[in-house]
């Protein structure tokens, strides 16, 4: 299942729109969502060569950056490896750079050794498609798009982007959460987690600092809006005449049912995603440092591919209590987070 950044109600928002102010943008977002709609249903698995799967560890990432010249096809030709010189194409190095501050997050504050834990070497490819509207993990490299000019810019402007798409492979290798319902939402909303907490410990913002936007900086000016997804204030980060307003719920009270974006997975994650921010808030300081080991510590835990909203809620404030004892400030905090947001820790699939 590739997990892309841009949801499909925002592009099918876009394609549809009756407007002459974004004409090239109507049309790459028709042609975005056809490139997408296959890789939606497509399951895709790590291939090994030779009969022996060796892992070695290393301080530092392995990266590969290709560039795919606005062709459909993968990999592309290689136009950076790791320890090579700038390119000088923005969107090939802002994708260098972004693979080392994400592997440097996980790495220096969870110990953590690429995104699968074993060394795993970062690639990515730039330049994919025409005006194609997205980025993605596919399972095994990030992708990029260049946006189409009007309504978006290239997406590796966006080291929160970034991280999120990287995060989506922390999660394969580690819970491996179903991509379905709240299970998710929760995978989407791990994955802006992880993303807004590397480009936090990039910029070294404490929580109170950072403006917990997902996306900023990816419209272009002629849209009124900060960023895809507002995590402090779920529902705020766009509200423009095309793109109409950001849907996001804050509270489980406005919960979306649809069987669209297998089961809302976009919009739901707004929910955990301003219960991580409570929690941070009400820690202080550096947000990927007490909360975030908080959600690492649960992500990579036991939880059942299927957990809903309440059961992880309950792994976090187990997680809390495991590493900072069950009276602690940050158990508290988790509790307050998550009933901020109306989810009950106790009860639910774990």
């Amino acid at each position: 299942m590739v997990q892309s950044i841009v949801p499909p109600y925002l592009l099918a928002r876009i394609a549809s729109a009756d407007s002459e102010r974004f004409p090239a943008a109507s049309a790459a977002a028709r042609r975005t969502l056809r490139l997408d709609a296959p890789r939606r249903s497509a399951r895709l698995t790590l291939s090994i060569d030779g009969d022996t799967l060796v892992a070695e560890l290393s301080d530092a990432p392995d990266r590969e950056i290709a560039d795919a010249g606005g062709r459909e096809r993968l990999p592309g030709r290689v136009v950076r490896r790791e320890g090579g010189p700038a390119t000088g194409d923005l969107a090939a190095d802002e994708a260098y750079e972004g693979l080392g501050a994400t592997f440097d997050l996980y790495s220096e504050v969870y110990g953590r050794n690429s995104i699968d834990g074993a060394g795993l070497p970062l690639r990515a490819t730039v330049h994919y498609g025409e005006l194609y509207d997205n980025a993605f993990w596919d399972g095994e490299r990030m992708v990029f798009g260049d946006g189409d000019g009007e309504v978006f810019q290239r997406f590796t402007r966006s080291l929160s982007v970034i991280g999120h798409e990287l995060t989506h492979g922390v999660t394969q290798f580690s819970s491996g959460l179903a991509y379905q319902g709240q299970s998710g939402a929760l995978n989407e909303s791990i994955s802006d987690v992880f993303g807004a907490l590397v480009e936090q410990h990039a910029a070294t913002q404490t929580s109170a600092e950072a403006s917990w936007l997902i996306g900023e900086g990816l419209f272009t000016p002629e849209v009124q809006g900060r960023a895809l997804r507002s995590m402090r204030h779920p529902g705020t980060a766009y509200d423009d005449d095309v793109l109409g307003r950001d849907p996001q719920p804050d509270h489980l009270d406005g919960y979306v049912e649809t069987t669209d974006d297998n089961g809302g997975v976009h919009l739901n994650s707004g929910i955990p995603n301003r219960a991580f921010v409570l929690v941070a808030d009400a820690l202080g300081g550096h947000a990927w440092e007490r909360a975030g080991l908080i959600w690492y510590d649960t992500l990579t835990g036991s939880l059942a591919p299927d957990v809903d909203f309440a059961g992880f809620a309950a792994a976090t404030a187990r997680a809390a209590a495991a590493r900072y004892g069950g009276a602690s400030a940050e158990v508290d905090a988790v509790r307050a987070g998550w009933e901020g947001v109306g989810v009950t820790i106790d009860g639910g699939r774990a």
